[in-house]
């Protein structure tokens, strides 16, 4: 995978990321996305959308206001119990997140796993069988009985909330601040991580609210609403994404965590009882839609939650090989009827469903699927971006995004400026620009052309030449193989559309 200064450089570069207000330097975890950018995390947001939405008649969407009642946080427990633990280093005076800290040292170990692994692979070659050299090799098990050792006690302490055994670990596994190498720590302390703002138009009458740190919340508070009016039988679920807002101390690693970021989420609502099958049900269907991106099962696994949530009886990550290691991608929780019961009991209205099957009244049990969608942009961007060699020794830059979520699908290139060539190209770009995303590039050699929309992540270019004049064909290009081929400008819409129609990539999903 390339190297992740590389990927934020590339991102800037070429018109996808760029850091808010740069020209007033900037603020800190806080990101624009510019104008490729914007399009390819529409392109992802719509993908999910098609999936969640559109291809389950039991799933409806909504869009929720960020602004809510603050009793919607004190029922939701995020008024007292929405933290993170932090540590300070007394040398530095840098501040970090003390579980942040541990998962870093268990990941270090983790890339000692992954150097064995390849070690034996290049020794025993075809022969290699990866599963059975790590559950048997002593040094690889070793390593990841200690990782498991770590993370459970960890999970174990942070449950309880002692802070003080959270310290201990990071001294007893001698956890160096990483910008200045000293061990001196502080006490470990929880930190909320809302926004606070005012609503109101005076100081003395304004209300205390609080920027939504998720959008779960604003479709629990619906739950009775949706069901009424859509007449939605359970099992059903609501979907939504839209931003959510976290005072993070230690935002870093470009977009993947950052202060201002875009969710999408789904509430399955299922019968009590039902909800470790439908919590199994819903791990297995997302992993599958990550799956039909064609980005690698190697790339993708699930990390089962040592520590759970107040509102969760099961919990998984499907965490994603991000240049700086596996990390959390999209999280499955089963909530319990946590949600529901606890705004039943602050706002004394019944959030209730009757079951004519079971002939009752019950409080619905939920399982949660949420994907940060800037956490997908990164992970989309950064396995998508290589640096080849090619036959003749010369390199490219080329971003192999999913064909499905490229910003622009097509560029039209005129040969030369001349001729008529430009005319036809614009009449191409005309034609298909109703079902795909075109752009028309007339600058430069027809090379280097090629090599710019490499970069943008263009999976096709159709070069316009004076043979086109004559028999109405093109030359399109493949950006993945640089394979080239003729085809009649007649048959480009259907031939585009079955590589880049959404359904042709959902469908095994």
């Amino acid at each position: 995978m390339t190297d992740f200064k590389k990927i934020i450089s590339h991102a800037k570069e070429y018109g996808f990321v760029f850091p808010s207000s740069e020209i007033y330097d900037g603020l800190s975890a806080v990101y624009d996305y510019a104008q490729n950018g914007a399009a390819l995390k529409k392109n992802i947001r719509d993908y999910w959308w098609k999936a969640m939405v559109q291809l389950h008649s039991n799933i409806v969407g909504i869009d929720a206001a960020i602004f809510m009642h603050p009793t919607t946080w004190k029922a939701s427990g995020h008024v007292d119990a929405f933290n993170d633990p932090l540590i300070d280093n007394k040398d530095s005076k840098k501040r970090y997140r003390a579980d942040v800290l541990v998962e870093d040292y268990c990941a270090k170990i983790e890339v000692k796993i992954e150097k064995e692994v390849k070690k034996a692979a290049k020794r025993f070659g075809e022969s290699f069988d990866k599963a059975q050299f790590t559950s048997t090799n002593p040094r690889v098990v070793g390593y990841q009985e200690k990782i498991d050792v770590i993370l459970k006690r960890l999970g174990q302490s942070l449950e309880k909330e002692d802070l003080a055994d959270v310290k201990a670990l990071i001294e007893e596994l001698e956890i160096a601040c990483p910008e200045s190498g000293s061990r001196n720590w502080t006490d470990v302390k929880q930190f909320n991580l809302m926004f606070g703002t005012k609503l109101g138009a005076s100081a003395e009458s304004a209300m205390d609210l609080y920027l939504r740190p998720e959008t779960a919340q604003g479709i629990f508070v619906n739950f009775l609403n949706v069901q009424k009016t859509g007449r939605m039988k359970i099992p059903f679920g609501i979907a939504q994404t839209g931003k959510a807002f976290r005072n993070e101390i230690v935002a870093r690693q470009f977009i993947f965590r950052m202060r201002e970021f875009e969710q999408m989420e789904m509430q399955f609502f299922v019968p009590p009882g039902t909800q470790k099958e439908w919590y199994e049900k819903w791990k297995e269907t997302r992993l599958k839609w990550h799956l039909s991106l064609g980005m690698g099962e190697d790339n993708y696994r699930f990390h089962d939650h040592e520590k759970l949530a107040h509102y969760a009886d099961a919990a998984a990550d499907i965490e994603f090989k991000f240049p700086f290691g596996f990390k959390e991608l999209e999280g499955i929780h089963s909530r319990t009827d946590f949600d529901l019961s606890s705004h039943e009991e602050f706002s004394g209205k019944k959030l209730q469903y009757f079951d004519p099957e079971r002939n009752e009244n019950y409080v619905p049990y939920v399982v949660e699927t949420s994907i940060g969608l800037d956490r997908m942009f990164l992970a989309t961007f950064s396995w998508a971006l290589r640096e080849e060699t090619l036959e003749d020794g010369s390199q490219r830059t080329v971003l192999k995004l999913p064909a499905v979520l490229a910003p622009t699908k097509v560029a039209v290139l005129p040969l030369v400026k001349k001729d008529g060539l430009p005319d036809l190209a614009h009449e191409i770009v005309n034609s298909l620009k109703w079902e795909q995303a075109v752009s028309y590039d007339e600058k430069d050699a027809v090379g280097r052309r090629y090599r710019r929309q490499d970069a943008l992540g263009t999976p096709y270019c159709i070069t316009v030449d004076h043979q086109s004049l004559e028999d109405k064909t093109v030359t399109l290009r493949d950006r993945d193989s640089m394979e080239q081929e003729r085809i009649a400008i007649a048959d480009l819409s259907a031939y585009l559309d079955a590589k880049l129609n959404v359904k042709y990539w959902l469908k095994n999903s």
